[in-house]
């Protein structure tokens, strides 16, 4: 019988969270985070540095483009989506060490994290229904 440690440990193995990602890039740590939305998605904005790589191009793409044994992190466009369980199932079968982020491109934006787009990086504000907003005060 699969237990409720079980299922969540299980659970955390496969996923992480826009927080997460975001801290783990900010050590250094070195994560290929893919972005695996169509071009006009991509084009609209993305993750900073994210490689774009759509689900159906991973088994063909990825052994080229991403060093075996490097950890990998896709998202789609929310959870709502299920692209990103698609593209983690494609670098499962190739072998990698891949993890979605759960919340996807709309949470990493909700959150107030960094994104590209042909402008160059933006930041919005953080949405208070997902992540604290900073206080700012004047000096």
């Amino acid at each position: 019988m699969i237990t409720a440690q079980d299922h969540f440990s299980a659970k955390l193995a496969y996923e992480t969270d826009a927080s997460d990602v975001h801290t783990a890039r900010a050590a250094g740590e070195t994560i290929a985070v893919v972005d695996v939305r169509s071009d006009e998605a991509w084009a609209q904005g993305r993750v900073v540095d994210a490689i774009h790589m759509h689900y159906s191009e991973i088994a063909t793409r990825a052994p080229q483009e991403i060093p075996a044994g490097t950890p990998v992190v896709v998202y789609c466009w929310s959870p709502g989506c299920n692209a990103g369980d698609k593209g983690a199932l494609e670098f499962a079968k190739l072998g990698y060490d891949v993890r979605l982020m759960i919340g996807g491109f709309e949470y990493w934006v909700r959150e107030g994290y960094p994104v590209e787009n042909a402008d160059g990086v933006h930041r919005r504000p953080v949405d208070p229904l997902t992540g604290v907003p900073r206080i700012r005060t004047r000096a």
